[in-house]
This record gives C-alpha cells, structure tokens and sequence, in this order.
C-alpha cells in the first residue's frame, strides 16, 4: 500500500503545547471535591477524554496514581485514586459516554480497580494502527495529526510521589487536552480509508473483554531464565522469586527495586551455603539486598529441600501447538501450512494497510495451521477464526484466502507432494 502519510521533512514544525487552556486544574483529593467532578463530567457532552498514570519501576503492581479526564463542558479534572479509592460513582456517571484512550488496554485494568469500567472507547493508538500511521505513540500522534508537540519528558516518574510537582500535573493535563481532537481526525481518516467499521469492532471487543487470567507459574517470566537448566535449580529460582514478591508486596515497591532478575539467576546458578558466598553475587551489593541475606540463603535452602516428585518442570506442559521451530520435524505438512498462512496474511496486510499482526493474531494462525478443518473450506476456516475471537473483518479479510491456501496444499500433497 503506497504510504499515505507526508515524510517528516514534509510536515511543518509542530507547535508546542504548554500549558492546558484553562490552566492546571487542582488536584481531586478529598470527597467534596470528587462530588463536584462527577456532577461536572455527568453534565458534560460528548466523549470523554481518559488517562491514567501508574508507577511502574517503583512500586508494586499496577495500580494508578492519577486519573486524567477531560470533556466538553466539564473541562478537565485530575484525580487522585489514592486519597479517592472508590470512583464508581464516577465511573457510573460517565458510563454511557465514549471513552477516548490511548493504548486503552494498559490503563483498563488499573481504571476498573477503582471502579471506573467504560461500555464504548475509541483507542487512538490502535486507531492509528489501523490506520497504517508510521508512529503511534501519542506525542507521535498528536504531532503528527494535529501539528501539535507534547512534552513527555515526565512519562517514566514515579507518579506515587506527593506532592505531585507542578510540571508533572501540567504534563499529565496535557495528556487528555487534545485526546478528543485527535480521536476525531483520526475517525475521518479511518472512515475515508473504509476502516472505521474494523476500528469499532476491535474496540467493542476491547471494552467487552474479560479480566485477564492470572498468570500460570510467573516466576517463570524471570529474565536469564533459559540460562537455568536442572529443574532443582528451577525450584530454587521459584523459591527466590516468591521470596522477593513477598517482600516486594509488603514493602510496596517493585520487585526489581529488591533485587533484580539477574540475581535470582546468579544465586540459582551458584546455590551459594553463605552469606558471604551469596553476597558476593552480582545483583547482591545493595543495602537493601544485604539486609534480606538470610530471606534469600532461607528461600535457596527451600529450593534444595523440594522433594524430587515435586520439582517443577523444566517447562510447562504446552496447550496449543509446539513451537513453530520444531515443525519441520514434527509435522512437515503443518510447517507447509503455516508458511502458506503467514503468507498471505502478510500480504492482505500490505495490500490494506495494516499491521500483520492486528489483521490476525499471530497464535491464530499458528493454531489454524497446526490443526485446520478436515475440509479447509472458507466457511470452515471461518468457523475456527471466530472460535478463537478473531472479528467480523478479519474472517472476512483472511478467511478465504487461507482455505485458499490450505486447498493448494492438500493437493499438492495428494499428487505426491510433502507427506503429512
């Protein structure tokens, strides 16, 4: 698809947005205060502008630390979910509204802590996907959609600061000013391309997601963990991590402020007896690391003491297909099948613009491939692509080119070709 979009050295130089137009709103922290917001924002028009800053890096899990709304005829409000834990009225006020976000998926889960769950959102950043932008980041977008520069040097603070500084209010103001404007362009870009019918279908599924599932075993995301590969090493790593969870949970701050990955590494790799043996790891010279010296010799002793029987292993046990490297050996006809499926799926993507990735999940091809319908009809691979949660328009994008594909396949391996 040929680019739509103006080169860099084409656009004129943005203008900076410095301050919000009607100036820094206070800080929402007390119950009057929240009162007067939520009859503000229940009085509002239109769509409402939301965002949501979290301190990741510092403290533990993902809670927010500032809410940012703005809507027409309410303004805009920033609200501290701390000193006001309970937003549902808010959330309720607002609950027939469209809520404008930006990558809506990071900031969902930590907005439904405090009760705020939207029914409809408009996603700027997959908007802009959809919409084959070169850069969707939201000072990307914004610059580019709207000729306006944003401030982000504030994005990685550690927001669980109080006082919030003035700059990092401002910069937080900022992020919902023109969220609306920028919703707005980007629905006639997608309409203009034929488009915005895919964007609401991938946003009504967004918004009627359920909670993710906890995660299976997720000392198992340790980094370096390939380098571990006797499963009592495994226990011990397991023991570690649990260690520094519980720590890290108690104490509220991120898991890695107490130790890094890398050290629960080291220390499962060596199996240190001392002390002294343990604090001369890497990843242990810290004071706070030293303090807990015997929480980690206690939690690498747990580890050896793990009986054989109960030792985890050395991976989980697999749902789905194999990994995709291993089916040339496995299954040649299903490597066949999934080189066919990237395929075309890569170039319906470049034929409409959009990323490969949002036509179709990646692990839905590979699933299809691995285990397609008997008879790889379009109506039949249809059927398997809805059952796995792909949308309307990716069926109807993908579905009869990829039993298109399979078809050629089956033939080709029915007069003498790769054997299955």
């Amino acid at each position: 698809m040929t680019d739509a979009f103006p080169s860099l050295s084409e656009q004129p130089a943005p203008v900076p947005l410095l301050a919000p137009r009607e100036g820094i709103p206070p800080v929402v922290a007390d119950p009057e205060a929240l009162a007067g917001t939520v009859a503000a924002f229940a009085s509002g028009d239109g769509p409402v502008a939301v965002d949501a800053e979290r301190a990741s890096g510092y403290r533990y899990g993902q809670r927010a630390y500032l809410i940012q709304l703005r809507r027409a005829g309410a303004g805009s409000a920033l609200i501290d979910p701390i000193a006001c834990p309970d937003l549902s009225e808010l959330g309720t006020a607002i609950a027939d509204a469209e809520w404008v976000l930006h990558a809506a998926s990071q900031d969902l889960p930590c907005l439904a802590e405090v009760g705020m769950v939207p029914t409809r959102i408009f996603d700027t950043e997959l908007a802009g996907r959809l919409a084959a932008y070169p850069r969707v980041g939201l000072g990307a977008m914004v610059e580019t959609v709207l000729g306006y520069s944003l401030e982000k040097g504030h994005s990685a603070v550690d927001w669980s600061t109080r006082p919030l500084p003035e700059p990092w209010l401002r910069y937080a103001a900022l992020d919902v000013e023109v969220l609306v404007e920028l919703r707005d362009e980007i629905e006639k870009v997608l309409d203009e391309q034929g488009k915005l019918g895919w964007a609401l279908e991938e946003f009504s599924a967004i918004a009627a997601a359920p909670p993710p599932a906890p995660r299976v075993d997720p000392w198992r995301r340790t980094s370096g963990l390939h380098r571990v590969r006797r499963r009592r090493q495994l226990a011990i790593v397991r023991a570690l991590w649990e260690a520094r969870d519980r720590i890290a949970r108690t104490k509220d701050v991120s898991p890695g402020r107490v130790i890094p990955d890398s050290a629960i590494v080291e220390a499962a790799l060596a199996g240190p007896a001392s002390a002294a043996a343990l604090l001369a790891l890497p990843g242990f010279t810290g004071r706070d690391s030293r303090r807990q010296a015997q929480a980690w010799l206690s939690a690498i002793e747990a580890g050896r003491a793990v009986p054989d029987d109960e030792l985890p292993p050395s991976t989980l046990p697999h749902e789905g297909p194999p990994p995709a490297r291993a089916w040339g050996d496995k299954d040649p006809a299903a490597a066949e099948r999934l080189t066919a499926a990237r395929t075309a799926v890569a170039a319906i993507a470049d034929e409409h613009g959009v990323p490969t990735e949002n036509l179709l999940a990646p692990d839905s091809v590979r699933r299809l491939a691995w285990s397609p319908p008997p008879a790889p009809s379009a109506d039949a691979v249809a059927e398997v692509l809805r059952a796995q949660g792909a949308r309307a328009w990716q069926i109807h994008l993908t579905a009869h080119a990829l039993s298109g594909a399979f078809l050629r396949i089956a033939a080709h391996q029915g007069n003498g070709g790769t054997a299955g």
